[in-house]
């Protein structure tokens, strides 16, 4: 018998708990360690879509990248997505800024998806281990390399034009902003990310590096299939399933 802590221990050797960022939460969040899994869904956030997509599915477990439980709660009612999910006998793992920072995780993903090869690891005193990724590419001009970015990840991108060609560029799927200086220290010619504000943008365009934001979960969601692969390859008797998950942000125009 295959039981959630099992699923969770794996997880906790490839992308340790305990590597996670300070303000993060992750493991087993909500069930029972002992009970049994013979199906696992995968996806980056506890929706209300996912959550129906997993209990059609019959989903045991499901294992996502955004902690389902992230904040101090008062209470949790109905409606809720962490009541709703143990009110379905679903159990959850999440693994988040461990994942991230992991050997096949997150980042490590999106450099594949970009093909940047020769990579290494960027060292930040925010995070226990190094988060960031920077690789090499053929020469770009930055308008190009924001084309190919948009092409790669099938979404719309917002860049700044750093000024110069592009043959160095830097990963940090989702949220990266704060890493920004380490990113121009190591020496980056672009760097890709989900989420970045107007005026971080300005000031990396005027420090000389061209900036790609990509969208949160267009540079996570990726790697939650790779995730199941890793799963597949230790489990092999489990059925496993990638959640439908609609992205929340659309774009007019």
């Amino acid at each position: 018998m295959i039981t959630v802590k099992m699923i969770s221990d794996f997880i906790n050797e490839i992308a340790p708990y305990d590597t996670k960022c300070e303000w993060d939460n992750c493991g087993l969040l909500i069930g029972d360690g002992e009970s049994e899994v013979k199906k696992i869904g995968f996806a980056l956030d506890l929706t209300s879509e996912t959550l129906e997509n997993a209990k059609r599915t019959g989903t045991d477990l499901v294992i996502t990248h955004h902690p389902i439980i992230f904040k101090a709660q008062k209470n949790f009612l109905k409606g809720n997505m962490a009541f709703e999910l143990a009110r379905s006998g679903i159990n959850a793992i999440s693994a988040h800024t461990c994942f991230d920072c992991a050997t096949g995780g997150v980042n490590d993903v999106l450099l594949g998806i970009l093909s940047l090869t020769d990579s290494r690891k960027v060292e930040s005193l925010e995070c226990v281990l190094p988060m960031v990724r920077i690789g090499k590419c053929r020469e770009y001009e930055p308008e190009e390399f924001a084309s190919f970015v948009a092409e790669r990840l099938k979404t719309t991108v917002r860049f700044v034009d750093g000024g110069k060609r592009i043959s160095s560029v830097a990963v940090c799927g989702g949220a990266g902003m704060s890493f920004i200086d380490e990113v121009i220290a190591a020496g980056a010619d672009a760097y890709v990310t989900g989420d970045i504000s107007h005026h971080e943008m300005l000031d990396a365009k005027e420090k000389g590096l061209t900036v790609v934001a990509a969208g949160h979960f267009e540079t996570e969601y990726p790697a939650m299939a790779a995730l199941e692969k890793q799963i597949n390859r230790r489990f092999r008797e489990l059925e496993t399933v990638l959640l439908h998950q609609s992205n929340p942000v659309r774009f007019i125009g």
